[in-house]
C-alpha cells in the first residue's frame, strides 16, 4: 500500500473498529484491504460484497453491521489517555521492513519516539532465566551496538530482553520494546520503571489493542514484529525450542540475518544459540561481528551517523569545519557501497597514525594525517571502528585494535 497523509479522527476510528471486529485476524484484514483498499470501504461494503471478498457467514454480518465501532471509539479514547498513537499500514510512518513481511500487523499502537521505526535496528532476544554470562554478553553487545547508532529491539521480558534494553539506555542509545500486551500495560510488572524510561527515550510498540492482557499465545505472535523491524536477530542464551528460537526462525523466513553468542556446551541455556551457529548463524563475540554483516545501505547510514556524532562532540565548531561545504558531505563510495580508493587511502593513513598501546586524540589525528580534511578523517575513523580496526575511547580519543 502507498503511504498516505496523517489520519483524520474518522479514519483512525475506522481502522480501530476494523481491528476490533471479533474473529477478524491479521491475514483476513490484509486480504480485505487488498480487495477494498480502505477500512471505510470495508465497512461500506454489503454482506454479499464481503462474502465475495472471502469473508463468510457471521463474520461478514458482523462487519457490515458496524457493531465494532463502539469498541473502536473506546480504543480511541484510551489512546488519547495513554498519550499513544496509532500507526496504520497506510501511514507514511509505518516501517517498510515490517510492511514487507508475510503478515504485517494492520495497526500498531505506539508510545514514545515514533521516528525510531525508520532507524537501523537489531533484535536482541534470549532466555528469561539467563546465566550471569548471558546477561553480561547481552549488556556488552547491546550497549556497544547502541553506541554505534543501532537501535536495540527486544520484548521487555525478564532476563536477556531486560538486559538489552537497559544496556541500550545506559549507552544513551535507542531501544524499542515490542509487547505481547497493550502499550498501556506493563508486563512483567517489575519492569515498570524500565517501561517508563523507554516510553520517554525509546519506543513502546504493540499490535494488541489498549488494555490487552499479556496472554501466553501473544508472545510468539509479537516475535514476528521484533524480527520484521530488524536487520538481524541476535540470540543470547535460550533452550533449543525457546521463544528466541522461534524468533530466529521467523527472521530466516523474513530474509533477516541471524546472529548468536556462543555459550558453555554444558549449559542448557546455550543449546539454542550453539545449535543456530551449527546451522549457519553468525558467531558473535563483539558488536563488530554484527555490524559487518548488516546490509551495505545500513552500514553507510551508521558511518554517516557516527561521523556526525563525532562532529557534534566539538569538531563542528572548529575553524576547519564550521561553515565549510566539505564537512557536510558523506565519504565517496562506489556502487558496491565500498569506500572509493581516495577514501581507502585516508583510512590507511589514519590507521597508521593510531597506536595500540596509547590513545590518540582526534585533534592530533587531524594535525598528523596529511592531505585529508577533518570530515574525511572522521568518516575514516568510524569506518575503521565498524571493521574492528579502531576503537573510540571517552574524550574523542582513539586506539588501534589488534
Amino acid at each position: 500500500m502507498t503511504a498516505a497523509p496523517p489520519l483524520t479522527n474518522e479514519e483512525e476510528l475506522c481502522w480501530l473498529a476494523l481491528r476490533m471486529v471479533p474473529g477478524l485476524g491479521t491475514r483476513r484484514i490484509g486480504q480485505l484491504l487488498d480487495r477494498l483498499r480502505s477500512p471505510q470501504a470495508i465497512f461500506r461494503a454489503s454482506q454479499s460484497e464481503l462474502e465475495a471478498a472471502g469473508v463468510m457467514g457471521a463474520l461478514a454480518r458482523s462487519i457490515s453491521s458496524g457493531c465494532s465501532f463502539e469498541d473502536g471509539a473506546s480504543q480511541q479514547q484510551k489512546l488519547r489517555e495513554a498519550g499513544a498513537q496509532l500507526i496504520t499500514l497506510g501511514d507514511a510512518r509505518y516501517p517498510d521492513q515490517l510492511r514487507s513481511i508475510f503478515d504485517p500487523p494492520p495497526v500498531l499502537f505506539a508510545r514514545g519516539r515514533i521516528e525510531l521505526l525508520s532507524s537501523i535496528a537489531v533484535g536482541v532476544v534470549g532466555t528469561r532465566h539467563p546465566t550471569p554470562y548471558g546477561v553480561a554478553a547481552a549488556e556488552r553487545v547491546s550497549g556497544d551496538l547502541a553506541r554505534a547508532g543501532v537501535t536495540i529491539i527486544s520484548g521487555m521480558a525478564r532476563g536477556i530482553d531486560t538486559a538489552a534494553h537497559k544496556a541500550a539506555l545506559a549507552a544513551e542509545g535507542a531501544t524499542i520494546a515490542v509487547l505481547g500486551c497493550g502499550v498501556d500495560i506493563v508486563y512483567p510488572s517489575e519492569n515498570r520503571k524500565l517501561a517508563a524510561e523507554i516510553a520517554v527515550k525509546g519506543l513502546i510498540l504493540s499490535e494488541f489493542p489498549m488494555e490487552s492482557a499479556a496472554f501466553p499465545q501473544n508472545f510468539p505472535i509479537r516475535n514476528r514484529i521484533i524480527s520484521g523491524l530488524s536487520c538481524g536477530i541476535l540470540v543470547v542464551e535460550g533452550a533449543q525450542y525457546s521463544g528466541s528460537a522461534i524468533t530466529a526462525r521467523l527472521a530466516i523466513d523474513q530474509g533477516r540475518e541471524v546472529f548468536a553468542v556462543p555459550g558453555n556446551i554444558t549449559s542448557k541455556m546455550s543449546w539454542g544459540p550453539n545449535l543456530l551457529i551449527k546451522q549457519g548463524a553468525k558467531l558473535v563475540q563483539d558488536w563488530n561481528d554484527v555490524v559487518v554483516d548488516l546490509p551495505q545501505a545500513a552500514q553507510r547510514r551508521l558511518i554517516d551517523q557516527g561521523r556526525q556524532r563525532i562532529m557534534d562532540q566539538g569538531l563542528a565548531d572548529s575553524p576547519e569545519t564550521s561553515g565549510g561545504a566539505e564537512a557536510s558531505q558523506s565519504p565517496a563510495r562506489n556502487e558496491a557501497g565500498q569506500l572509493n580508493e581516495p577514501n581507502q587511502q585516508v583510512a590507511r593513513r589514519v590507521l597508521a597514525n593510531l597506536k595500540a598501546d596509547q590513545a590518540v586524540h582526534l585533534d592530533a589525528l587531524v594535525d598528523s594525517v596529511e592531505n585529508a580534511s577533518p570530515s574525511e578523517i572522521i568518516a575514516a575513523l568510524f569506518e575503521l571502528e565498524i571493521l574492528g580496526l579502531a576503537k573510540q575511547l571517552p574524550g574523542r580519543n582513539f586506539v588501534k585494535v589488534w
